[in-house]
């Protein structure tokens, strides 16, 4: 019987659980699984009537191993991914029944699409994704690793998202053009409801709209 495991017990863990469960029913039409959450340090008491077990309990089950990740931080993601995959436990994605994903798109292992989300064409998203409800990736975006979308972000048509960036929720990002794309650099913190119409600099944190560097206060 193969074990999937969703690591993290929190909030988004808690949502994300039930979505997995619903397209891991469709795919074993007879209850041959087990699912379970994975914490790497703490309480292992059953949470919303689910076993809670360890990461060093997971990867020493005998079972055939699958693992999403249900952390935000990008770089717990990463860490762990890279741990889970080095033991031996396969990355699966999870995709809810009434996401949306249209034509000629490529998404990377490890993905989380909630409800509500849609991806429509030719999108091009790398390794362990989460797209959070109501958001969306438009036609010819370029996603990294390990990106979060909050709820409800607007990624339009030919924006580029560098690897490790953070979509707070609500936060719309200009479609770019044939000739310029609108690009969020590596790291970059887009804080919520922003309005990004020009591109965004590595490690950098906007807010507003339109979007703007936050500016650090001194002292």
């Amino acid at each position: 019987m193969p074990l999937y495991g969703i690591v993290g017990a929190g909030g988004f863990g808690r949502e994300v659980m039930p979505v997995a469960i619903q397209m891991l029913n469709l795919a074993h039409p007879t209850p041959d699984f087990e699912i379970v959450f994975v914490v790497e340090q703490g309480d292992t008491s059953p949470v919303n009537g689910h076993r809670v077990v360890t990461a060093d309990e997971f990867l020493a089950s005998n079972q055939e191993k699958h693992f999403n990740i249900a952390i935000a931080d990008h770089q717990a993601r990463e860490r762990i991914a890279n741990a889970f995959i080095a033991a031996g436990a396969f990355p699966f994605s999870i995709k809810a029944l009434n996401s949306v994903c249209l034509s000629n798109n490529e998404i990377g292992e490890g993905s989380i699409l909630c409800p509500f989300t849609t991806v429509t064409s030719n999108a091009r998203i790398g390794r362990f994704f989460h797209a959070n409800i109501y958001s969306y990736v438009a036609h010819d975006c370029r996603i990294g690793d390990f990106v979060t979308f909050a709820p409800n972000v607007h990624c339009n048509g030919k924006v580029i998202v560098e690897d490790y960036a953070y979509l707070g929720t609500g936060a719309m990002i200009k479609q770019g053009t044939d000739t310029k794309s609108i690009v969020i650099g590596r790291g970059a913190i887009v804080g919520m409801g922003a309005v990004v119409t020009k591109s965004v600099a590595p490690f950098t944190t906007v807010i507003g709209n339109p979007a703007t560097p936050l500016e650090r206060r001194q002292g």
